[in-house]
């Protein structure tokens, strides 16, 4: 965690929650460790979603649902949400929740790599939220600001790697250097789109809000 436990462990405790079903939705999805959006962006998720109240949602990167889900109980009623998932294992667990959340009719999951999806999706987005492989957020980056309409917000998640990416890469496990070298290529691409107005907040595991100006 980047900020200091002590205070992150106070701010979450202030946070009032979710629906009972996506509290046991998330319950379910750590105890088979799968990545879930950490409590603070959880917050910061839903303060943006009802200050930008969008339409059209697109979602890179769905596991089981629990972030789509969470987006519909704090996106206006009627909103739309279009999500990607290339993990086959994680498909059917994400359709049995947004079953057992009715949200089945709202949310449709395109199965497959998002390099391959996101360029045959029309239209334009409200709302992108980012939460897929790490090191393809710079591949996806001309296709999603394609996609991402006038006033439209941009956040991904986990930018900041723990920290890691505010490290030299010498000090970077050899293993994680190629996914450290490719997230600062993208923040820096980021934060100095002309387009852009961007934050890089130290929340969570790091989270990045962009507006299309």
């Amino acid at each position: 965690m980047i900020a200091d436990a002590r205070i992150a462990a106070y701010i979450n405790s202030l946070y009032s929650g979710n629906s009972p079903l996506l509290d046991e939705i998330e319950r379910e999805a750590r105890a088979a460790n799968v990545p879930v959006i950490r409590q603070e962006a959880q917050a910061v998720l839903r303060l943006l979603l009802a200050m930008r109240k969008p339409r059209r949602i697109l979602e890179v990167g769905c596991a089981t649902g629990f972030s789509a889900l969470l987006m519909c109980e704090n996106a206006p009623e009627g909103c739309r949400i279009t999500t990607i998932e290339k993990y086959e294992k994680r498909i059917p667990k994400a359709r049995e929740n947004f079953a057992r959340a009715g949200r089945e009719g709202q949310i449709t999951l395109l199965e497959g790599d998002a390099a391959q999806i996101l360029p045959g999706l029309s239209g334009s987005y409200d709302f992108i939220f980012m939460d897929a492989a790490k090191g393809q957020y710079l591949h996806f980056f001309p296709e999603v600001m394609r996609l991402l309409g006038r006033d439209g917000v941009l956040v991904c998640d986990n930018v900041l790697q723990d920290g890691d990416v505010a490290e030299s890469r010498f000090a970077v496990e050899r293993r994680n250097r190629t996914i450290h070298s490719r997230m600062r290529e993208y923040l820096y691409e980021l934060t100095h789109a002309e387009e852009l107005r961007t934050a890089v907040l130290s929340v969570g595991d790091g989270i990045s809000v962009s507006t299309r100006l």
